[in-house]
């Protein structure tokens, strides 16, 4: 009789095979979940980044521009035949916001003003916006004298810096930007007035230079580090007025969000994600954005006293 020549083969059985599916399944199961966990975090902290960088940049264009409000060129005595300082009309004290050349103009989110005082448009009132009754945004205008030696037509230049936030609405839904918008003083140098332009070679209007803004505060202050109140502004209000030119610092805040949902869960009507502003300004959010805020106090360097 022929012994068995399979006898000795090793193998697996069935139920050895379906303890290998098992356990193999369970590894990937903890593989996957570990993937998604690490993904998750790096999505976070890429998305953090992202805002913060984002947020430096347009902070540090705005600090730029703030520091120059008031600058004034003194040409001196030159042979180039050019007056030795600014020959340039100044437009001030008892104007509207739109034709005041004064240095630093900010005007509140949640102004009640009316629009003879110029009133702030930015506030959204579209229905169902997500930020629909929120306090976006302040506007502030800053105004800044420059040279150009081979502008034989108009060498002295001013320029008047608006920054502003507007609603807009596309296939990512309903927003706020942040746009800048760059005007000219139009007066030739044998003129003895001018206008305000925006049809310059630097000129542009409305360029927007951020999204997703959540809110945009700016607050002016003395040289004592207090509030300056009433707010600095043209018009009949002479303390607003006397305001203009006291402004020694502006504290600056900007809260941006994040363009795609972050958290995994809305957060609950008890414990709302709050986003705070200064003073008592700040707003509850209930969806799954990240928002986050930069905070900045930025000394004003040229607005020493009144024209």
């Amino acid at each position: 009789m022929k012994k068995n020549r399979f006898k000795n083969i090793a193998g697996l059985t069935l139920l050895e095979m379906l303890i290998g599916v098992v356990i193999s399944s369970i590894m990937m199961g903890a593989i996957y979940t570990t993937y998604s966990v690490v993904n998750n975090s790096y999505s976070q902290v890429t998305e953090r980044a992202k805002i913060s960088r984002s947020g430096r940049d347009i902070v540090e264009m705005m600090m730029r521009d703030i520091r120059m409000a008031g600058f004034r060129y003194i040409l001196g005595n030159n042979t180039l035949g050019f007056p030795n300082r600014s020959y340039l009309q100044f437009v001030g004290g008892n104007t509207t916001i739109a034709e005041s050349h004064d240095p630093i103009i900010i005007e509140k989110g949640d102004s009640a003003l009316g629009p003879s005082e110029g009133s702030n448009t930015n506030k959204i009132e579209i229905q169902g916006h997500p930020d629909e009754g929120s306090k976006c945004c302040d506007r502030i205008h800053i105004v800044y004298d420059d040279f150009n030696q081979n502008d034989t037509t108009q060498p002295y230049k001013r320029y008047k810096i608006t920054y502003y936030a507007a609603p807009i609405t596309d296939g990512d839904g309903q927003r706020y930007a942040a746009y800048k918008s760059l005007r000219s003083w139009s007066q030739p140098i044998d003129s003895d007035s001018g206008t305000w332009v925006d049809d310059c070679t630097e000129c542009y209007v409305g360029q927007k230079i951020r999204d997703h803004i959540v809110d945009m505060e700016f607050v002016p202050l003395d040289s004592e580090g207090r509030v300056l109140n009433p707010l600095p502004r043209p018009g009949e209000n002479i303390a607003a007025r006397d305001n203009l030119y006291k402004i020694r610092a502006v504290d600056l805040i900007i809260t941006f969000r994040s363009k795609s949902n972050f958290y995994k869960f809305k957060s609950t009507a008890d414990k709302p994600r709050y986003v705070k502003g200064l003073g008592d300004r700040g707003q509850n959010f209930d969806d799954t954005k990240l928002r986050d805020s930069v905070v900045v106090t930025i000394h004003t360097r040229n607005i020493l006293g009144g024209i």
